[in-house]
Order: structure tokens, then C-alpha cells, then sequence
């Protein structure tokens, strides 16, 4: 393949790559969709030239490396987000360097771009009263207002990704007796996570205002179909701003639809449910990955402190060493 044949080489590792060889699931597919989407739109400002008309040498190293300081500098995006992105494109191009050997070279300075390395923050999450305060926030009285307010209390409750919220389906829901939601989440894996009587009860009430066609969308849009995940984003936000009005701890609180998600396992946790059912509840690869929450709340913190003993050990007055040996041990 020569390099105008871009268009041709990204379609087929859609269509042909991740649909037909690997079968990769929704989530990557819309994943890798998003990345080359931005690319794109990246491509085609920088480059004055449509995106089915960008050739392979356009998008060399120095491109992408371009390309992934314009998604950190000016779309905002975390050094996760960013590798995440870097990811998919590693991933076209291990697929390019198969199918079009004379652009080997320039696929292997590619896939020379690291990942970079970040800190991991504090996992933000809500306590019991800034949960009260969201939840209240929707104007029930209105269409928009009841189904925001049952996709914010089934958010917290279950702890479902922003995506698997957006592919609920009627048919995902079961209702009465052993209520509970199922989902395909990531690696293909399909879970049921229970409903509480109430988020059950008002989850019913809301779908009795949909349409009973087993494929309806749970929470859909205005226009009746799936919501996107930004759409939801925008929602968290938006009453996010309203309670902060009346709870000032809020202020203070990065908040968006994935601090849903820990506040359901901090809930859990905060309650004595043991890491590896977290785990199962979230869709955890590892129980390893569940390792976060312990860190995350500091009063397991100082429950686990409480039951040491004292060290029994007499405090000394300081002897300053010397002066040089004291320069070099703190450089």
C-alpha cells in the first residue's frame, strides 16, 4: 500500500483488525474511535486538508507527538487520558507496519513514543450528605429532571462506568424480587450488580414513562436515543453546580461521572465488604486494582492505628551531625 492509502489502511483495521480478528468489544471499538476522531480533527486544522485526504507520512512521530501535547495543553486531558489515546494509536500503527511494510520505519518511530509516567491522585469521593444534596438537585417535576436524578442514583448506587450507564438497555433491568442491572463491561465481561429497594422502585417508576420495546435505552436522550458519554459528563456537572450552592464541601471537589463510581465503592467499603467482592461488583481485572479505596479514606486509616500498641521508645534530644556530611545527605 502506498501512503495515500490512509483512509483505506484505517478503515480495514476497524473493519478487519478489531471487528473481525479480534472481536473486540463496544467499548475498545468506541475507544479507538474517539482517538482517531480527534486525530482527525487535529489533523485538519494543523494540516488544511481534509481527513480522507491525509497520507501516512503525514502523521510521523513528530505529528503524533504534536498531537498528544494538543490533548494535554489545550483539551485539558490527564497523562491517563493521554496514554490511553497513545494506546490506540500504537495499536493502528502495529496494524500499518503488518499491512504496509515500506512504512515500517516510520511505524516503528511511533511506536518508540512512551507512555508517561504520572502521579496517582487521591480518589475523590462523595460522603453521605453530598450525595443527599446531588440527588436532590434534578427538578423532578420534569422529564429531564426524573431521569437524571434515577442515572445519578443508579450511578452511585452501582457503580457502573459513564459507558455501561449510556448501553443500559430495558431489557438490562430486571425489577421486583432480586432486582438488578446487567452489563458488558471491560474484557468482556458480563455482570449483574443488585438494586437497592428504593433506587429499584424509583427506577421503575422512571421506565414506566418509556416505552416498553425491550431495546429502549434506560436513560435516553431528549430524542429518545443513547445518551453519550459526554452527555452525562455535562449532566454530573450541572448539578454538581446546583449543590454546591448548599454544601459548601462540595467546593472544594473535583466531581465527575467516574467519582460516581468510587463513591459506590467507598460506600461499600465504608460498610465492611470485603476487597474481593468489590472487586466482582466493579468489574475489577485484579482485586489489586480495588487497593485504591483502602487509601482512599483516612478513617480505616486511623481505625487500623488505634489498635497498634505504643513503641515504648523515649524521645532524645537532637545531636546535629557534621556540617558537611548533613549538606550531602540532604541533597
Amino acid at each position: 500500500m502506498s501512503s495515500a492509502d490512509f483512509p483505506a489502511l484505517l478503515q480495514a483495521f476497524f473493519t478487519d483488525r478489531l471487528l473481525k480478528q479480534r472481536r473486540a468489544s463496544p467499548h475498545t471499538v468506541t475507544a479507538y474511535r474517539n482517538t482517531f476522531r480527534l486525530l482527525l480533527r487535529f489533523a485538519a486544522t494543523r494540516l488544511g486538508r481534509a481527513p480522507s485526504q491525509l497520507e501516512l507520512t503525514d502523521l510521523d512521530a513528530a505529528f503524533q507527538g504534536e498531537f498528544l501535547d494538543h490533548l494535554e495543553r489545550e483539551r485539558g486531558n490527564s497523562a491517563r487520558s493521554r496514554n490511553a489515546r497513545l494506546a490506540a494509536l500504537h495499536a493502528f500503527f502495529r496494524y500499518v507496519a503488518f499491512m504496509a511494510p515500506a512504512h515500517a520505519l516510520l511505524c516503528q518511530r511511533v511506536l518508540a513514543i512512551p507512555s508517561k509516567r504520572f502521579e496517582r491522585g487521591d480518589v475523590e469521593f462523595l460522603a453521605e450528605h453530598e450525595i443527599e444534596v446531588l440527588l436532590a438537585a434534578p427538578n423532578t417535576a420534569t422529564w429531564i429532571g426524573r431521569r437524571d436524578r434515577a442515572l445519578l442514583l443508579v450511578a452511585v448506587q452501582t457503580g457502573l462506568r459513564v459507558s455501561e450507564l449510556t448501553a443500559l438497555r430495558r431489557q438490562h433491568v430486571t425489577l421486583g424480587a432480586g432486582a438488578h442491572v446487567r452489563c458488558l463491561g471491560k474484557g468482556r465481561k458480563l455482570r449483574c450488580t443488585p438494586l437497592r429497594r428504593d433506587v429499584g422502585q424509583i427506577l421503575e417508576a422512571w421506565l414506566r414513562e418509556q416505552p416498553q420495546e425491550p431495546d429502549t435505552p434506560v436513560f435516553p436522550s431528549s430524542r429518545g436515543g443513547h445518551m453519550s458519554e459526554d452527555a452525562v459528563e455535562r449532566l454530573v456537572a450541572k448539578y454538581v453546580t446546583v449543590a454546591r450552592r448548599r454544601c459548601s464541601s462540595l467546593g472544594n471537589k473535583r466531581i465527575t461521572p467516574h467519582t460516581l463510581r468510587h463513591t459506590a465503592a467507598m460506600q461499600l467499603l465504608q460498610h465492611g465488604v470485603d476487597r474481593s467482592v468489590i472487586a466482582l461488583w466493579l468489574g475489577h481485572e485484579s482485586i489489586e486494582t480495588t487497593q485504591i479505596y483502602l487509601h482512599a479514606d483516612l478513617r480505616l486509616k486511623e481505625k487500623a492505628l488505634a489498635r497498634t500498641s505504643s513503641s515504648g521508645q523515649v524521645p532524645r534530644r537532637f545531636s546535629p551531625g557534621d556540617a558537611l556530611l548533613t549538606f550531602l545527605e540532604g541533597l
